[in-house]
């Protein structure tokens, strides 16, 4: 039992302890290439999300993680034989019940680490924290950590390298050989604005890729993706820390 997985926790605790951070582990259940499971978003983001937690506990911070909502926006994917589509208003009217919930209860600091690229809860987190101004509201994208770009030489966007060495170090079994994989070629738009990126217009995904990938996963390894980890637990579980530590009248300097 992990004192701060509340799914493996029990009122025993619970009851007892004044939790200063929520995490709450958001993926995606969807096609990764033909070599990774539906589940690799969420199984990065429960594991992420628990070694973070472990980490900041460690430190004395009273971190506790829900359990994962297992899926995510999906709407470029709908030909996708059974990627699972939640909505942006579902996962908003979602978001308000957590957050409801803590803020009744006097759990005032919140953070949605993001696994999946389709979700983007910024502009749901700015709507909710004027609803509720006593929460502190924040996104986590482990994808985005900067450091990530010097560990591999084929970054891609999903079932890539970066992924697929992640699953082959925690969950080496649900992961196919890679020779089984496709190579994640995948389709650019057309239009200067698309391409530079101050334009933005959602791709329709099987227009994009035959196999579902995006970026190869040849040199994926167990070792990257163990290194990998331990940067990603290791910074979020800092930022944790520093969050449960932290006043919000301390937020600036």
């Amino acid at each position: 039992m992990r004192p701060y997985i509340l799914a493996e926790t029990n009122w025993h605790n619970v009851k007892n302890e004044c939790y200063q951070v929520v995490v709450l582990p958001w993926g995606a259940t969807e096609a990764h290439n033909y070599h990774l499971p539906y589940s690799t978003d969420n199984v990065e983001a429960e594991s992420i999300a628990a070694e973070a937690a472990h980490i900041a506990w460690d430190k004395g911070a009273k971190v506790i993680v829900l359990p994962a909502i297992p899926f995510g926006v999906n709407t470029g994917q709908s030909d996708v034989s059974l990627d699972m589509n939640l909505n942006p208003s579902t996962q908003f009217a979602i978001l308000n019940d957590i957050i409801d919930t803590l803020n009744r209860q006097g759990i005032y600091k919140l953070v949605v680490l993001n696994s999946h690229g389709g979700n983007d809860f910024r502009q749901m987190l700015r709507e909710l924290g004027l609803k509720y101004p006593k929460m502190f509201l924040a996104q986590v994208d482990w994808f985005k950590i900067k450091e990530i770009d010097s560990m591999f030489e084929d970054l891609g966007e999903h079932a890539g390298e970066v992924e697929t060495s992640l699953m082959l170090y925690l969950k080496p079994e649900w992961v196919l050989p890679l020779s089984m994989a496709g190579d994640g070629a995948a389709k650019r738009y057309k239009f200067t604005a698309m391409r530079e990126g101050w334009g933005w217009s959602e791709r329709r995904w099987t227009s994009v890729t035959a196999d579902t990938g995006i970026g190869n996963p040849a040199k994926s390894s167990s070792e990257k993706g163990e290194k990998l980890f331990k940067l990603l637990t290791e910074k979020i579980g800092s930022f944790l820390f520093d969050l449960a530590e932290t006043s919000r009248s301390d937020f600036y300097k």
